[in-house]
């Protein structure tokens, strides 16, 4: 387990985001009535907007902390009804991972892959708090992929196809809570479209993208 200072190892801009994830959890959990997910706020770039700074700095790290882990095991059911288990590591191939995607979408699962696994002890101090004790809270640092939209599935006898969302794109990464994993994933490079980066240099350091393929194949 690492350690890390969340004021002098993190950029302002990933803590920002965490604690923009990490609120509404923490809302949750102070307040009983609460059975349904809160829509994480609003992120802005813009360090004038004094009320939305305000809003995340509710979120307090404790001793401003947070702690770096190298394995998530996730349990899930298999098809017939048995416990089996799955161990996603960072460092390693088994790093994607699947969950399952909002009501309104037209694919039943959303698709990542997990730079970091980390946790932090959370101090609550916004409206509705019960007492200021710190609660451990654990998130999955991501980046996303984006469905292909092709005709896929049983009816076409073709795999679904993922690429990565453009890392420009400000929704490239994101945080997961890690309750909300499925499951790991199988993803197939899709060979024939061949690598992002033919020089095998990054553009990324956080990504580790010099090994990325264009797309890649959901095996079912």
């Amino acid at each position: 387990m690492f350690l890390f200072d969340v004021h002098h190892c993190l950029e302002q801009n990933f803590i920002l985001r965490l604690k923009a994830h990490l609120l509404p959890r923490i809302q949750a959990l102070h307040d009983a009535d609460v059975l349904v997910d809160l829509p994480e706020p609003s992120v802005t770039a813009d360090a004038t907007d004094t009320e939305g700074l305000s809003t995340l700095n509710q979120v307090v790290f404790q001793r401003d902390q947070i702690y770096q882990h190298h394995i998530l095991r996730v349990n899930y059911t298999t098809y017939d009804v048995r416990r089996a288990q799955d161990t996603i590591n960072p460092r390693t191939d088994h790093r994607d991972v699947m969950l399952l995607s909002p009501l309104e979408s037209s694919h039943p699962f959303l698709y990542a892959r997990v730079l970091g696994i980390f946790h932090a002890n959370i101090i609550y101090t916004g409206q509705g708090v019960k007492d200021y004790l710190p609660r451990r809270m654990e998130f999955l640092w991501v980046r996303w992929f984006d469905l292909v939209d092709v005709p896929a599935g049983w009816e076409h006898t073709t795999l679904d196809r993922l690429r990565f969302v453009p890392i420009t794109q400000d929704d490239a990464y994101g945080f997961v809570d890690p309750t909300n994993v499925i499951r790991g994933c199988h993803l197939i490079p899709a060979f024939s479209s061949a690598r992002i980066h033919p020089d095998g240099i990054p553009v990324s350091r956080n990504a580790r993208d010099e090994g990325d393929w264009k797309y890649y194949y959901v095996n079912r």
